[in-house]
C-alpha cells in the first residue's frame, strides 16, 4: 500500500469507530428504557382540588403562521380549563396577514369570555426566546405553558399536567408529540419514526433513569419560577428550549415526561422546510454544548447523569464525521477491493452493529412501544436511515457553522395545514427555495454509483460492502432529488 493508501484506510476506520461509539450509546438508552421505564406514566404527587387550581399562561409564539393561526387558538380555547385562571397569549413577530388574522380571532374570544391578549412585535430581538421573554413579563399565571403554531393541543393537556406541579421540586413537564399528517408522505412518515425514537424512547429512558433531557420547545408547561431561577430565556443558540432546560436541571429542579399524554402536530411535508428544521436543531445543540457542557463536566453531579448530557449535547458531531467518511467509503473499498471476503467483514462489521443496526434496533423498539406493527417498521426503516444520511451534508454545515460561532438567523419551519394524504401545499406560501447543497449531494450519490459500479465489475467477493454503498446513494439521491424538485416548484409558484 502507498502512504497516501494507509492515511485514507486509518482515517477511514477512525471514524468508523467514533461513529460506533455514538451509534452503540442507543443501545444503552433501550437498555435503560426496558431497565426503568416499562410501566404507565409517573403519577402526580397529589393533586390540585378544583377551586385551588393555579392561574396558567398559554403562550402561543407565531411568526407569520397564516395557514395555522385560526387552528391553533381555537384548539387553545378548548382547553379544559377554567376561564378564571387561564391567560391565552398570541405573541406574534409576524409580517404578513397573521397579525390580522390572529387580531380577528383575539376580538372573536374574548367576547366569549377567554383571557386572551395579543402582543405584536415589529423587532424580533431574541426571535422565538425573546418572544417568550417580552410574554412572560407580562403574564399573570405562576405555570407557562407553550404551543407552536402547528401543534393542535387536546382540551385535556392542562389537566393531564398541571398535577405534577403539586410537588414543588418540578419545574417542567413535556407531553410526547404526536404527528395530524403522519401517513401524508413517506417523507414525513420516515420523520415521525425519528421523531417518536427520541421521545418514546430517549425522553422516556433519560427522564426516569435520572438522567437530564430537555423541553421541545413546545407542548409542555414550566413553572415560572423556575425559568427566573435558571437566568430567563436567552436567545444566544437557536435552541433556547434546550439551553434553558439544562441550566434549569443545573439548578437542581426536577423535570417530568408524560409518554401517554401526547399533543398532536404538524411534520413538514417539504424537504426544503426539513432542511431549515434540521439545521436549527443540530447547530442549536452544538451552541448549547459549547456553552454549557464545560459547566456541566465541572460539575458535582454523577458520572451517569455527565456521560448522558455528553452524549446528548455532541451527538449532532457525528454528521460531520459522515460526511467524511461518505467521502472516503468508496475509495476505501476501491483500495480494500483485493481483500478477501473474511478480512472485509472483520474490518467492516463494527459500523454494521455499532452504527447501522444499532440505529435499526432503536427504531423498531421504540415503533413496536407505540403499537406499530412489525412488517411498517421493516418497510420504513431504510427509508430512515436513508433520510438521516442523506440530511448530513445540512446538518455538517449547521455544526461546522455553531463551531466556528457563524451567527444566522432563527429560521421557523413553515406550516400549511397540512393534515390528510392527497392535500396540496404546493400552491402556498412560505415554501422554502432550494440552496446548493443538493448539487453537493448529488454529487456524493453519484461517487457512490462508482463505487458500487466498481464493486460489482470487479468479480472479487467484496460484495459485503454494497449494501452500505447503496443506502448512501439512495440517501443523498432522495434527500437532493426532492430539494431540487420541491425548491423549483416553488420558486415557479413564487413566479
Amino acid at each position: 500500500m502507498t502512504t497516501l493508501q494507509i492515511v485514507v484506510l486509518t482515517v477511514y476506520f477512525a471514524i468508523l469507530l467514533v461513529l460506533s461509539f455514538y451509534g452503540s450509546h442507543r443501545y444503552a438508552i433501550v437498555a435503560l428504557y426496558k431497565k426503568f421505564a416499562q410501566g404507565d406514566d409517573p403519577q402526580p404527587k397529589d393533586r390540585f382540588a378544583p377551586e385551588q387550581l393555579p392561574v396558567v399562561t398559554v403562550q402561543l409564539p407565531l411568526y407569520n403562521e397564516r395557514y395555522v393561526v385560526e387552528r391553533l387558538i381555537r384548539a387553545v380555547c378548548q382547553l379544559d380549563y377554567p376561564k378564571d385562571r387561564l391567560e391565552i397569549q398570541v405573541l406574534d413577530d409576524s409580517t404578513d396577514d397573521t397579525t390580522d388574522k390572529a387580531a380577528k380571532l383575539v376580538d372573536e374570544m374574548r367576547e366569549r369570555g377567554f383571557d386572551i391578549s395579543l402582543h405584536h412585535r415589529k423587532d424580533r430581538t431574541g426571535y422565538k426566546a425573546g418572544a417568550l421573554e417580552a410574554g412572560m413579563a407580562k403574564a399573570r399565571g405562576e405555570f407557562i405553558a407553550v404551543f407552536d403554531a402547528d401543534f393542535v393541543p387536546q382540551p385535556s393537556f392542562l389537566r393531564d399536567t398541571i398535577d405534577h406541579f403539586t410537588d414543588e421540586e418540578i419545574g417542567m413537564v413535556q407531553a410526547r408529540w404526536e404527528h395530524i399528517n403522519r401517513e401524508f408522505s413517506l417523507l414525513t412518515r420516515a420523520q415521525a419514526i425519528l421523531l417518536d425514537g427520541h421521545f418514546v424512547l430517549e425522553h422516556t429512558a433519560r427522564n426516569r433513569a435520572g438522567r437530564f433531557f430537555n423541553f421541545n420547545g413546545t407542548a409542555g408547561i414550566w413553572r415560572k419560577e423556575t425559568i427566573i431561577d435558571a437566568g430567563g430565556w436567552e436567545h444566544d443558540t437557536l435552541t433556547e428550549d434546550l439551553d434553558l432546560s439544562y441550566r434549569a436541571q443545573l439548578e437542581g429542579w426536577q423535570f417530568v415526561f408524560l409518554r401517554d399524554v401526547t399533543a398532536p402536530s404538524e411534520i413538514p411535508v417539504e424537504m426544503n422546510a426539513f432542511r431549515s428544521q434540521q439545521h436549527r436543531w443540530a447547530k442549536g445543540s452544538i451552541q448549547t454544548a459549547l456553552k454549557l457542557l464545560p459547566r456541566i463536566l465541572k460539575s458535582n453531579l454523577p458520572r451517569e447523569i455527565k456521560y448522558e448530557a455528553f452524549h446528548h449535547l455532541t451527538s449532532n458531531f457525528a454528521y460531520l464525521l459522515m460526511v467524511i467518511l461518505a467521502v472516503l467509503m468508496p475509495l476505501a473499498t476501491i483500495i480494500r477491493i483485493h481483500q478477501g471476503w473474511y478480512e472485509a467483514l472483520f474490518l467492516d462489521l463494527p459500523i454494521f452493529l455499532g452504527a447501522t443496526f444499532s440505529v435499526c434496533y432503536f427504531y423498531w423498539v421504540s415503533q413496536r412501544e407505540i403499537g406499530r406493527n412489525a412488517w411498517e417498521i421493516l418497510r420504513l426503516i431504510p427509508a430512515v436511515l436513508g433520510l438521516g444520511i442523506g440530511v448530513s451534508v445540512n446538518n455538517a454545515k449547521a455544526v461546522v457553522e455553531a463551531m466556528v460561532g457563524h451567527q444566522t438567523p432563527f429560521v421557523r419551519t413553515p406550516k400549511y395545514a397540512i393534515q390528510s394524504v392527497g392535500e396540496s401545499w404546493s400552491s402556498k406560501l412560505y415554501i422554502r427555495k432550494s440552496t446548493i447543497l443538493p448539487l453537493v449531494e448529488f454529487a456524493l450519490g453519484a461517487w457512490f454509483t462508482y463505487g458500487i459500479f466498481f464493486v460489482v465489475v470487479s468479480e472479487n467477493h467484496s460484495f459485503f460492502s454494497v449494501p452500505f454503498l447503496i443506502l448512501f446513494q439512495f440517501g443523498f439521491f432522495y434527500v437532493a432529488t426532492l430539494s431540487a424538485f420541491q425548491g423549483l416548484r416553488g420558486a415557479v409558484r413564487a413566479r
